[in-house]
């Protein structure tokens, strides 16, 4: 199963996505979508979407999304929400979440710093895909794919866009 995980796109998004994203089964939007554009966008390049609102999505979003996700897929459990905090730190939502729910991927966006780590405390791999939109203080442009199989993650990869200046 091919995965891309996106976010922060704040109602934008790259032409290039469609090409990083292209050969992905489902394609995971870790918040602040801006618009239900932008995720009527990624259901034409991956067969599935699943996105969680992030706190500059309105009650359009917010009707229709839920703020976490709890997703059980090839053997492992993903959490995947927009404000997490800092491995091993979270906020109390996420602490709770993890606590209740054990999951092995924390999914989550909005500090707009790309960031995977093994988070040993939690016994969890922490994965935020940075930004992928023009606002922000991002200087890159980033999105992930990667490969789950059986419980294992594979071909993990970073897929940077541009400068978050550059226009498309």
């Amino acid at each position: 199963m091919k995965i891309g995980i996106i976010s922060d796109t704040h109602n934008w998004l790259d032409p290039t996505v469609d090409s990083a994203f292209k050969n992905c089964d489902e394609i995971w939007h870790a918040g602040d979508a801006g618009t239900l554009n932008i995720l009527e966008s990624l259901a034409a390049i991956a067969p599935l979407v699943r996105a969680v609102y992030g706190n500059i999505d309105g009650q359009d979003l917010r009707l229709r999304i839920p703020e976490y996700q709890v997703l059980n897929l090839a053997g492992l459990k993903i959490l995947l929400i927009h404000i997490a905090g800092r491995p091993p730190k979270y906020n109390a939502i996420v602490t709770d979440l993890i606590r209740r729910n054990h999951p092995d991927i924390l999914v989550c966006g909005h500090s707009h710093i790309l960031k995977i780590m093994r988070d040993k405390h939690n016994n969890l791999l922490y994965i935020n895909p940075g930004a992928a939109g023009r606002y922000g203080l991002h200087k890159i442009r980033t999105v992930l794919r990667f490969e789950i199989n059986e419980g294992n993650i594979s071909n993990m990869e970073v897929v940077e866009l541009g400068s978050r200046s550059k226009l498309a």
